[in-house]
């Protein structure tokens, strides 16, 4: 079989993924590109950091993804005074049987939404450590694995710096796309007034009505489903080294004080599947791993202090990566 013959049915997929968005775009303007990583990241099973400045619907577009899937949701506000007990959960002593009983803390839910990630301190930065990764959390030498899915969606303010702490790496690493929002077009903005001109007018005075009409279109069961679909996307072995080269081009640059682990190189793999999916395509291609570059690598990377003091950024770096390595036809 050729890459170009039909392997997989995605009908069900693509009919899912159009009533998403249809939910989504009930509220939100605009933001393709940040609504298709966000549908890609839930495909490919992988936690995602949204990172813009206040009022570009960072937090409403995520629980809007949330409101569109039939499962838990659980919003988490970091804070500087934040524990890890808080996120995770701690052993509460019982009267009645005299034991210490676990109490799951909010974590424990199937899609989280972490806003303001970065304003909790390096102790309750750590506690997430293994829940993102290993999906399960530790207390007392007691294990608790959560349900299926599984899925991280923080949000962070680049701007404002003041009782902030800077991610460690290990988590950064844990993210599999840091998608940057920036402001809307003009003809979005306008669509923004309109709508929120007509919301004033019918008597609503926030967005909770509009919010309250997104409806869940699709079950764990079916995500689930879904995602096996994913995981049999055809991959050429040209494609392997194609990936493999880009992230290894990042450990032997002279701009890159850090490289990528091969956890990105895995990320990026796994994106470029769920996102062929969305294209309706069962097979990857180059330009599948190009446009996914830049939201997997550039939490991954750091520059160096020479190429931030010349004003440069991770995106720059990897798109001067993407350019020097040869593309497999």
């Amino acid at each position: 079989m050729t890459p170009l013959e039909t392997r997989l049915d995605l009908t069900s997929l693509t009919v899912a993924v159009d009533a998403i968005r249809t939910e989504v775009g009930k509220v939100i303007v605009g933001q393709q590109q940040t609504i298709d990583l966000l549908l890609t990241a839930l495909l490919a099973d992988g936690h995602v950091l949204i990172e813009g400045v206040p009022g570009v619907a960072k937090t409403l577009t995520a629980k809007l993804l949330a409101k569109t899937i039939s499962v838990q949701f659980s919003r988490i506000q970091f804070t500087p005074d934040l524990m890890p007990s808080d996120v995770l959960g701690t052993s509460v002593f019982t009267l009645k049987t005299g034991d210490f009983t676990f109490k799951q803390g909010p974590i424990f839910s199937n899609i989280v939404l972490i806003d303001e990630i970065n304003r909790a301190p390096a102790k309750t930065q750590a506690a997430l450590f293994e829940v993102m990764e290993e999906r399960q959390v530790t207390n007392d030498g007691t294990t608790y694995r959560l349900d299926e899915p599984f899925m991280v969606l923080a949000t962070q303010n680049p701007i404002e710096q003041e009782g902030t702490y800077r991610l460690p790496e290990a988590q950064l690493d844990r993210f599999l796309f840091k998608i940057v929002v920036g402001y809307p077009a003009q003809a979005e903005e306008v669509n923004i007034l309109r709508g929120h001109h007509e919301r004033r007018s019918a008597g609503h005075r926030n967005l909770t009505d509009a919010v309250d009409a997104v409806t869940s279109v699709l079950s764990a069961e079916q995500l689930a489903s879904l995602r096996s679909q994913v995981h049999q996307v055809h991959v050429e072995d040209k494609l392997f080294d194609y990936i493999a080269q880009i992230v290894q081009s990042t450990r032997a640059n002279k701009s890159l004080y850090l490289g990528a682990s091969p956890r990105a190189s895995v990320a990026l793999l796994n994106s470029a599947k769920a996102l062929a999916t969305l294209r309706g395509r069962d097979f990857i291609t180059p330009e599948d791993v190009q446009e996914l570059a830049a939201p997997v690598l550039r939490h991954r990377v750091l520059l160096t202090p020479e190429r931030e003091m010349e004003g440069g950024t991770a995106d720059d770096v990897i798109a001067q990566l993407l350019q020097k390595v040869e593309v497999p036809r």
